[in-house]
């Protein structure tokens, strides 16, 4: 078993806080049990969060940072044909514009309805089609594109966008950039966003292009069975709800971290994988000088110390 925990570490000094009287005891086990094997440094400008990176990396996808195929793979798991061709995830979102920023929201938070989805996607659809982006719908805040302009793309995932100013971030190809333009006027006026706003919530104002590039046809979309990813922490850690995040924690502890710990004390192969946005600390079993295990046993290492080394 192989788990991997998306948000597990956190940069901001908020979640390094809520990690002090953090109690879990499956992980400090592991952690005092298992051998430190990497810590990987991306830049804190980077396009593709740790967690998607390794994945990728699990399934054969060698991509360059922004350019992993998410959206192809994703495709070719469901076990539909991606013919080499390149493909992406538009998001509809809201964007907050302010004077030196854009902030993107949480597409989760427009809690957008199928039809208010497929109204306004086949209004954008006759714009896209014009740039030769074929856009198809998948859920109310997923839409699938087909087109060569994502070939060699880069995009930032939703993942890092969210809270985050993205006005370096936008879509460097010009045809994006002026649909993106010509999608706000024509949202603005779009009788779906008129009914939302009547009742108070967010209008959807542009869209997000993530997971874009081909899928290579020696890589595989599935990753290797023993894969388990805990992703309970992201929805708090992105909201950054650090109470809801510890909380979240002790239950993958419970559960997760047992299943894992469990493996370990029977005698089978056990991996962990802690990631934050831009960092990842990998564990696993290996051989250790008998210094090297005293040392850790009297001086464990734990999430908040973790944190602290980031």
């Amino acid at each position: 078993m192989h788990l991997l925990i998306p948000f597990a570490l956190c940069d901001p000094q908020a979640g390094v806080a809520a990690s002090a009287g953090l109690r879990l005891p499956a992980l400090q086990t592991l952690l005092r049990t298992l051998t430190p094997l990497a810590l990987e440094r991306f830049g804190d400008d980077s396009l593709t969060p740790a967690h998607e990176r390794i994945v990728a990396a699990l399934c054969g996808v060698d991509a360059a940072d922004g350019c992993v195929p998410g959206a192809a793979m994703e495709l070719a798991r469901s076990g539909q044909a991606t013919n080499g061709q390149a493909w992406a995830w538009i998001t509809p979102v809201h964007c907050v514009v302010g004077a030196d920023r854009i902030t993107l929201r949480d597409p989760q938070a427009l809690a957008l309805q199928e039809p208010e989805s497929r109204a306004l996607l086949a209004a954008m659809q006759p714009y896209f089609a014009g740039d030769a982006i074929d856009l198809q719908y998948a859920a109310p805040t997923r839409w699938l594109a087909r087109g060569d302009v994502f070939g060699d793309l880069p995009s930032a995932a939703l993942d890092r966008a969210i809270g985050r100013d993205i006005s370096h971030w936008m879509p460097r190809a010009p045809s994006l950039r002026r649909l993106q333009n010509e999608m706000q006027m024509l949202l603005y006026t779009h009788p779906v966003n008129d009914a939302r706003s009547a009742r108070g919530a967010l209008a959807v104002n542009s869209f997000w292009v993530s997971g874009s590039g081909r899928l290579n046809a020696s890589a595989s979309a599935q990753p290797p069975a023993d894969l388990v990813v805990a992703d309970a922490l992201r929805v708090p850690a992105l909201a950054q709800d650090w109470v809801a995040w510890a909380q979240a924690w002790q239950q993958v502890d419970a559960t997760h971290g047992q299943a894992l710990l469990a493996q370990l004390r029977a005698g089978a192969k056990a991996q962990l994988t802690l990631c934050a946005p831009t960092r990842a600390a990998r564990y696993g079993p290996a051989r250790r000088h008998w210094l090297a295990r005293l040392r850790q046993r009297l001086q464990p290492v734990s999430l908040h110390s973790l944190q602290q080394g980031l």
